[in-house]
């Protein structure tokens, strides 16, 4: 029976990419019954084995072992996360970014962060353009040190694009951030011909609106594949217990190791190690913050649910 890859859901159909050399075109397919009674979806993502149909279409009969699993967006064996985020319009929004780290180390991927839009940097009054300068400077450096990767870009000028690409080395990445940020530009640039759509930024509200509305796989030229997602505004935490919120946090987890009390939270206990060095400088503030902010969040939920 044929393998292949589902590279997009839409309305209960799976359209799936046969493993080279089997068949040509992207087949459309159903999944078996057998599926929603296990109470299992195949994701996009998936590598499974199907079947063909007399009607040229086709049946997902089974999904082959996955190596990760996103709940939102909904997609699996993900090997790299690509959090794109614009310097201006909108405005680098730092909790949202914290945010999107907490779920992507929660899912045990890697990731980069990519900023967008440097061009326009250029074109703010010079107090403004300076400020913005040596916010960006601070992040890079702070979410460096940390250990993530920090790549600028511009679609308008043309750079950065290589970097990102090198980092692309997995076999299926994916591209998140909220709307208006500049992720179809980028794919638009690092994929030619096929042209995604882009929408303005509202100068009302500051932000885009959402041009994605699925999930889908687009090949790169030199091989693997990006997942486009739909954009996002909040992302919240169901799936994750607050005794695991700690760890997701790298420059945590050695002070964690040697806090007076196991399975200190980091906010009351006397003893904390990532409290002391919140004091001392060694852990940004913000960043901790943060943390303080999801953890009451997370607490919230779970009173509620």
């Amino acid at each position: 029976m044929p393998k292949g890859l589902i590279v997009k859901a839409l309305s209960g159909y799976y359209y799936i990419q046969p493993e080279e050399g089997s068949i040509e075109q992207t087949i459309q397919c159903r999944a078996r019954g057998i599926f929603k009674k296990k109470g299992v979806s195949p994701l996009v993502g998936d590598r499974v084995i199907f079947s063909l149909t007399e009607n040229g279409e086709g049946t997902v009969d089974e999904i082959e072992p996955r190596v990760s699993e996103l709940i939102r967006p909904p997609i699996s064996n993900v090997g790299l996360a690509a959090l794109v985020f614009s310097v201006v319009e909108p405005a680098l929004n730092r909790q949202l970014l914290d945010k999107f780290l907490v779920h992507i180390e929660h899912a045990g991927l890697d990731a980069v962060i990519v900023l967008t839009k440097w061009d326009i940097i250029e074109q703010l009054p010079p107090a403004k353009a300076a400020a913005v300068r040596s916010e960006m400077d601070h992040i890079m450096e702070l979410y460096g040190r940390i250990g993530y990767d920090v790549i600028p870009t511009s679609a308008a000028g043309g750079y950065g694009y290589d970097r990102v690409a090198d980092k692309l080395t997995k076999d299926i990445s994916v591209f998140a951030g909220q709307s208006g940020v500049g992720k179809s530009s980028l794919l638009n640039a690092m994929i030619p011909g096929i042209q995604l759509e882009t929408n303005h930024i509202s100068q009302r509200l500051g932000r885009g609106k959402h041009t994605t509305r699925h999930v889908e796989l687009l090949q790169l030229p030199h091989g693997g594949y990006i997942a486009d997602t739909p954009g996002f505004s909040q992302l919240d935490f169901l799936e994750l217990g607050v005794e695991q919120l700690g760890m997701c946090f790298r420059e945590f987890r050695s002070y964690a190791e040697i806090c007076k009390f196991r399975g200190c939270t980091h906010i009351h206990e006397p003893g904390c190690q990532v409290k002391e060095a919140v004091a001392n400088g060694e852990i940004d503030k913000t960043r901790y913050g943060h943390y303080v902010l999801f953890f009451e969040e997370m607490k919230e939920k779970k009173r509620r649910y």
